[in-house]
């Protein structure tokens, strides 16, 4: 069941017929009704307590696989969750409903989709028969003839036995008329996908890249299970895939293609789309819970040959001839789930996947993660390499702008700098487009008041509200708590509140201020209410309706636009000041990623990083494009320190709503912990945002030897909290998990 809960038994009737991984309606508790999987079929009864019965079996055939309940099993044991928790996540909401009756379970349970289809009744189907039909109808009955010569056209055309409804511009009433009269019958099921042939249109291969698909097709012949595509931006990693995926399905295979937000890659969709045609599956979270449901079904019921592109969530889906698994963009944090449980990195199930089924995984970005660089150099993984952009584009000019010089000289006009004002003006001058990246949505971080520092804070969190200005709102980006903007100080009655820093709305006024004349657009979560209007954000962009974008880092992910000349970063400093072990690698690659949108169809790109630390060293491997360096430099440290990929990170994070509870509890597990773990646990201490949603928080550390078994610490800890929770004074106390976090 979808629940945080162990398995349990339940009785068979006697008649009913039941397979391992078959969908069953169970009764569990007084008044709640599930849909539970069959896990395993026994004949051992419990030692005691009353066994409820299986009321029905769902589907007729078995809702899980083999090897998809291999894949939730592992998944449970590694990153510390039920088998429960993995089926909430795993399985689309209308295949998993729950209800207060049988009945109404049966009600919101998924139905599968069915279309009306005609087709010629059999006396019909020889010629002779037909064709006084049609000379009959032509005389006496102008519509019907009209409607059946259209049937028999579609059924040529397309060389099937049956033609949809939805194909045909007849009206109802006469094809009622000719199935009455024995003519057509009608039938009902659920559509099959046609997918044509399988001679795809592939794009043209430069030197460069042709060596590199070479490359990886040696290191998979050579029985590497995964493999790393470190391509510069720009450099055509997605003509490879297109090569690999083609190969895979010629001969019959899935392919599934994972990339980290399926609304910000639409073009890459158009792009397998007008290759791949209907082969190409979308599946995320802005689909409706029927279309989720429907290809989850359908792609059950597949014989192979499928091509599916989706977010994370898209590893559970029943690919039974999975060849390829290929992760755009591996180094995204988007990859991993934060809540709830199972907290798990779809990157790295990926790769446990493709070993599963004996397949092959791809890991391609332009800034990989530290963890699949190491892999990849140490050989642990195949590796290839791309360092040459597609086409006759160069890689961009990089310059850093120093704000406090700029300050000093006068040089700086609201938050930008003289270089980035000139740069946009020059850009503008040459009817080109401009983006720019403010890491920070809202107006500002926070207001304050100007006399007695008062300062704007959410009630059920730790953290100052954000100011946003058009909405004239306050809002907490950690809970969601929204309030009007205040309009006097609540301490000592002053009205002139102060916005303090800089979101992307401040960034929007101000550049509307110094270039009234250009046209002037803003993508960033608030503006994504609808994915219409992302749609038509990005549209009117690639149509050049707009002249400049401002943005969060959703501008860096996946965009493609010709004129794009000038990238804008206001500011990189709160890039690299997070108190985070990963922030220089995070920095360095969603720098790079930014940089990466300029001058990506021609010459002379520019990209304008400010910072009040131009020497710092990792801005010095961006402005070089130094990847290596980077990757050496952070390796280095993080083996000094022994953080991944050199150690195997846990955090526990405590919660409850009396901070005195939460201390106490936090100490008592770091006691038992450390009497299993040593000096291997860290902590407990008080997180940078210590209460949100009104619960405190602790949190604790285990840092795991690379080499060692992690599967035995995995049981070690979960003994250790199960047996806090054992405590009386803890029985509330929630322990949050978090295998590998991000």
């Amino acid at each position: 069941m979808p629940l945080a809960q162990p398995a349990y038994t339940y009785a068979v009737p006697e008649g009913m017929e039941l397979e391992v991984g078959d969908a069953v309606s169970v009764q569990f508790g007084l008044r709640k009704y599930y849909v539970g999987v069959v896990w395993r079929l026994h004949d051992t009864p419990p030692m005691a307590g009353r066994v409820k019965p299986i009321l029905r079996r769902i589907y007729d055939h078995p809702l899980l696989d083999e090897q998809q309940r291999a894949l939730w099993e592992w998944m449970a044991a590694y990153y510390i969750c039920s088998l429960g928790e993995v089926m909430r996540c795993a399985l689309p909401s209308l295949i998993k409903p729950s209800a207060d009756s049988d009945s109404l379970l049966l009600q919101e349970e998924y139905h599968p989709r069915t279309e009306r289809y005609y087709t010629l009744a059999e006396p019909y189907c020889h010629e002779e028969a037909l064709h006084k039909c049609f000379d009959q109808f032509e005389r006496r009955a102008p519509r019907l003839y009209a409607t059946l010569a259209e049937v028999v056209h579609m059924l040529h055309q397309h060389m099937s036995e049956e033609v949809a409804r939805r194909l045909l511009t007849a009206d109802a009433a006469p094809l009622q008329q000719l199935v009455k009269k024995g003519v057509l019958e009608l039938r009902e099921h659920t559509p099959d996908v046609e997918y044509g042939t399988p001679a795809f249109r592939l794009p043209y291969l430069t030197p460069h890249q042709q060596q590199a698909l070479d490359r990886l097709r040696s290191e998979f012949a050579a029985g590497r299970t995964a493999a790393l595509l470190h391509g510069i931006t720009g450099s055509g990693k997605t003509e490879i895939y297109i090569h690999l995926i083609a190969e895979v399905l010629a001969r019959g295979g899935d392919v599934l293609l994972l990339v980290p937000e399926i609304a910000l890659t639409a073009q890459l969709i158009e792009r397998m789309e007008r290759i791949f045609g209907s082969r190409v599956t979308a599946y995320h979270s802005r689909l409706t819970n029927q279309r989720r449901s429907e290809s989850y079904l359908r792609l059950k019921r597949s014989s192979g040959g499928e091509f599916v592109v989706g977010v994370r969530s898209s590893i559970f889906l029943p690919l039974g001839h999975l060849q390829l698994i290929l992760v755009d963009e591996e180094h995204d944090a988007s990859y991993k789930q934060a809540e709830p449980a199972p907290r798990y990195s779809a990157r790295d199930v990926a790769v446990w996947l493709a070993q599963r089924v004996s397949g092959h995984a791809l890991l391609g970005s332009a800034t990989p993660s530290l963890e699949s660089w190491l892999n990849a150099t140490s050989q642990k993984y195949g590796f290839s390499t791309l360092t040459e952009r597609y086409g006759e584009a160069e890689p961009p000019t990089i310059y850093l702008s120093d704000t406090r010089r700029a300050a000093q000289r006068g040089e700086r006009h609201g938050h930008f700098n003289k270089l980035l004002i000139d740069k946009i003006e020059q850009a503008l001058s040459r009817n080109e487009q401009v983006m720019l990246f403010q890491n920070r949505r809202g107006f500002a971080p926070y207001l304050e008041c100007p006399e007695c520092g008062w300062i704007a804070r959410c009630p059920h969190c730790n953290v100052t509200l954000s100011y946003h200005k058009y909405r004239a709102q306050l809002v907490c980006h950690y809970c969601g708590h929204t309030e009007h903007s205040a309009t006097r100080c609540p301490s000592c009655k002053v009205v002139d509140l102060q916005p303090m820093g800089f979101g992307t709305e401040k960034v929007e006024e101000q550049i509307a201020e110094l270039f009234p004349e250009a046209r002037v657009a803003r993508l960033d979560r608030d503006q994504l209410t609808s994915e219409q209007a992302l749609n038509r954000i990005v549209d009117d962009f690639a149509a050049h309706k707009t002249d400049i974008l401002v943005g969060t880092q959703m501008i860096t992910k996946g965009f493609d636009f010709e004129a794009v000349s000038l990238v804008g970063v206001l500011n990189a400093d709160n890039l690299l000041l997070n108190p985070d072990f990963r922030a220089s690698e995070r920095a360095f690659q969603l720098l790079q990623q930014v940089a990466g949108r300029a001058g990506r169809r021609r010459a002379g790109g520019e990209v304008v990083i400010q910072t009040s630390d131009p020497t710092n060293p990792l801005l010095r491997q961006v402005l070089n494009d130094d990847y290596s360096a980077m990757a050496h430099e952070q390796l280095a440290e993080r083996k000094s320190y022994f953080y991944p990929p050199y150690a195997r990170l846990t955090m526990l994070t405590v919660r409850h709503r009396d901070v005195q509870v939460v201390r106490r509890a936090a100490g008592e597990l770091a006691i038992r912990l450390r009497r299993r773990f040593g000096e291997r646990v860290l902590g407990p201490i008080a997180p940078p945002v210590d209460r949100i949603r009104g619960e405190y928080l602790m949190q604790l550390m285990v840092k795991i030897e690379a080499g060692k078994s992690r599967l035995r610490a995995n049981q070690l800890l979960l003994e250790e909290v199960n047996a806090l929770k054992q405590h009386p004074d803890f029985k509330q106390v929630i322990v949050a998990i978090n295998v590998d976090p991000q």
